[in-house]
C-alpha cells in the first residue's frame, strides 16, 4: 500500500496557498493511489524544537542532555520514521523571506541527521533512505523569483529545498509553484489556477 507523507508550514491556516495546493496534490495522488494512507503533519501547530546543543549532547550519549528533550526527541524520531515508510511526500512550502519557513526548516533539520538518513563515504554523503520515493512540493511566493526577474537572485527557498533533499538522496521531486500571490487578487488567482492545473495534469 502506498503511504502519502503530508507536510504544512504555513503560518497562515486556512488563508494559505501553500496549504491549499498541497491538499490538491495529496486529493490527486490518492486518486492516482487507491488505497493510500496519508500522514498529516503540520508543522505548525506539531512542531519540534529547534536543533540546540543539547540536541547533539543527546544524540551523542549524553543521557542529561536526553532527559531534557525527552518529549522532543521523540517528536524528532518520529519525523525520520514517517520520512523512511513514505512512498510519496508532499511538502507546502510558502517562501517567507527569500527561504523556507523556520518550521520547514526544523524539520529538515530534524531529518537531515548524518548516521540515520545519510552517511558520509570516502566518495561523498550516501543515502540511507529506501530507494524510489517522490517528492512533491506546493511552492508558493508573494513576488517572481523565475525567469528575467530581477529578484531571482534573493530566490534561496526551491534551490535550497532542491539541494537538501538531494543531499539525503530524494532527487525525483516534482515542483507546484505558484508564485506573485502578493501582486494583487488577478495575479494571484491565475496562479493558483495555473498551479492546480498542472497538479491535475500528474499522471504519477
Amino acid at each position: 500500500m502506498t503511504t502519502i507523507l503530508h507536510l504544512d508550514s504555513s503560518i497562515l491556516g486556512p488563508y494559505s496557498v501553500s496549504r491549499e495546493l498541497s491538499a490538491e496534490i495529496v486529493a490527486r495522488q490518492t486518486e492516482l493511489h487507491p488505497g493510500a494512507s496519508v500522514v498529516h503533519r503540520d508543522l505548525v501547530e506539531d512542531d519540534a524544537r529547534h536543533l540546540s546543543g543539547t540536541h547533539l549532547a543527546a544524540w551523542q550519549g549524553d543521557d542529561a542532555a536526553g532527559n531534557a528533550i525527552e518529549g522532543d526527541l521523540k517528536i524528532g524520531d518520529a519525523y525520520i520514521s514517517e520520512l523512511f515508510a513514505a512512498d510519496i511526500i508532499v511538502i507546502g512550502a510558502p517562501m517567507y523571506n527569500f527561504t523556507v519557513s523556520s518550521q520547514l526548516k526544523a524539520w529538515i533539520d530534524r531529518v537531515v541527521v548524518a548516521g540515520k538518513t545519510f552517511k558520509y563515504t570516502e566518495s561523498g554523503p550516501e543515502s540511507l533512505l529506501p530507494a524510489g520515493k517522490k517528492v512533491f512540493i506546493a511552492s508558493t511566493r508573494g513576488g517572481v523569483y523565475t525567469g528575467d526577474s530581477p529578484a531571482a537572485a534573493l530566490e534561496h527557498h526551491e534551490s535550497y529545498l532542491l539541494s537538501v533533499l538531494g543531499f539525503i538522496g530524494l532527487s525525483d521531486v516534482t515542483i507546484i509553484r505558484a508564485e506573485g500571490v502578493a501582486l494583487g487578487d488577478e495575479p494571484k488567482a491565475a496562479a493558483i489556477a495555473d498551479a492546480k492545473a498542472t497538479v491535475h495534469a500528474l499522471t504519477a
